[in-house]
């Protein structure tokens, strides 16, 4: 499928979006970056009008159900959300204790050297596989794939138990990161 395919033509529908590390680096093993994908997105969801209904971060991307309700742009939001995690990401692991340090910053140097748009690092990769999620039927079949992405992954043996998954909302847990009711 081409990249055309992943174009958000209606800002306002429920979207299911894919967010990827460049090189596919397995950056959020780290409780520090995970937590600023989750303090990303509550001000998103505050300050932004994200509606979030689902999402599941993994180690290396990050799956949403989301939507911007008027005047709010999804697109605003996506340009937002990866610019500003992809700063404080960077920051962490050139300030904090990290033990990938060298590597991992030079992925991300080698990742953004022939694009002219960055000046260092480049974190995420370009563009986010938006799929408009037209009726309920395909809102639950995204919730379900992404729910279950840990489990395929043995991580955990149930969705539920993964901490960084609305799975543990949608059965009735505590989790790191608010979500909306469809």
């Amino acid at each position: 499928m081409s990249a055309d395919s992943y174009f958000i033509r209606d800002q306002h529908a429920v979207h299911f979006l894919t967010f990827t590390v460049v090189e596919w680096i397995d950056v959020f093993t780290r409780h520090n970056y995970k937590m600023v994908i989750a303090d990303a997105l509550e001000y998103c969801r505050v300050h932004k009008g994200l509606k979030l209904y689902a999402f599941c971060l993994m180690s290396n991307h990050i799956h949403l159900v989301c939507q911007t309700p008027a005047p709010f742009l999804l697109t605003d939001f996506i340009r937002d959300f990866k610019k500003h995690t992809s700063k404080e990401i960077v920051d962490k692991i050139i300030h904090e204790p990290e033990s990938r340090r060298g590597w991992i910053l030079e992925q991300l140097r080698y990742a953004g050297k022939y694009d002219q748009r960055i000046t260092t690092y480049k974190f995420w990769k370009e563009g986010y596989h938006a799929v408009q999620l037209h009726t309920n039927e395909m809102i639950d079949q995204r919730i379900n794939y992404i729910h279950e992405n840990p489990v395929r992954a043995l991580i955990v043996e149930n969705a539920e138990d993964y901490l960084f998954s609305s799975a543990r909302s949608f059965s009735g847990l505590s989790c790191v990161i608010k979500t909306d009711k469809i």
